[in-house]
C-alpha cells in the first residue's frame, strides 16, 4: 500500500495557483482512474485506487500547505506505513515549467509543505517535483507561487498532468526512471 499526497491549499481562491499543482496532480490521477468523489479523512480528502497492482491512497491535505505533514502523518499512522511508502507531489521553483523529476529524500529547499512533511515523517519519502519555473528574483517568489497559472500555461499544464496520470503505473511499481521518461515522451509527442 502507498500514500500519494498532492500538496496545495484548500479553497476555490487557490485552485489555479502554481502552489496547488500537487492538488492538480492528485485530481488528474483520480480523473484518469475514474475514482468516486473523495471522502473527508486524515485532515484532508482521500480517494482509494488500485494502480499497478498496488492499493494507493490519494491524499490532498486540507491543513493548508504549511501543515501538510500532519495530514500525511495521520494517514501513515492509520495504515501503519513508513516514509518509504509515501510519495508527495508538489511545485518546484528550481525546475523548468512543466518538467517533472522524481527523487527520494533531501531537504525542503524553502518549500513549506515539504518542510512540514519532513518535520512529521522524516525525509525518506519519494518526491514528484513538478516544475513551475522561477520568477527570476527571490523578492517575486511569493507572488509568483501564489499566483494563478497564466492562460498560455494551461495547455502545457494539462499536458503534464495528463501524461503523469497516464503513466502512474510506473510510479506505483517503483520504476521512477521509466515514469519520468514516459511522461517526457508523452509531452514531447504532444508538441
Amino acid at each position: 500500500m502507498q500514500i500519494w499526497a498532492g500538496l496545495g491549499n484548500p479553497g476555490a481562491q487557490y485552485a489555479m495557483h502554481r502552489h496547488n499543482i500537487g492538488f492538480m496532480a492528485a485530481d488528474a490521477i483520480a480523473e484518469v482512474l475514474g475514482l468516486p468523489a473523495p471522502a473527508k479523512k486524515f485532515q484532508g480528502w482521500v480517494q482509494e485506487a488500485r494502480i499497478g497492482g498496488d492499493k494507493v491512497i490519494l491524499l490532498k491535505p486540507a491543513t493548508f500547505m504549511n501543515e501538510s505533514g500532519r495530514s500525511i502523518r495521520a494517514a501513515m499512522d492509520f495504515y501503519k506505513l513508513e516514509p518509504e511508502d509515501v510519495t508527495v507531489f508538489y511545485d518546484e521553483l528550481d525546475l523548468a515549467p512543466f518538467k517533472l523529476k522524481v527523487k527520494r529524500g533531501g531537504g525542503a529547499a524553502g518549500h513549506n509543505g515539504i518542510r512540514s512533511t519532513i518535520d512529521h515523517i522524516g525525509a525518506d519519502f519519494r518526491r514528484v517535483r513538478l516544475g513551475i519555473g522561477h520568477p527570476g528574483h527571490k523578492d517575486r517568489v511569493t507572488g509568483y507561487v501564489l499566483g494563478n497559472f497564466a492562460k498560455n500555461e494551461i495547455d502545457p499544464l494539462a499536458d503534464l498532468l495528463g501524461a503523469m496520470a497516464a503513466e502512474a503505473d510506473w510510479l506505483a511499481k517503483g520504476d521512477d526512471v521509466r515514469f519520468m521518461n514516459d511522461v517526457a515522451m508523452r509531452i514531447q509527442d504532444g508538441d
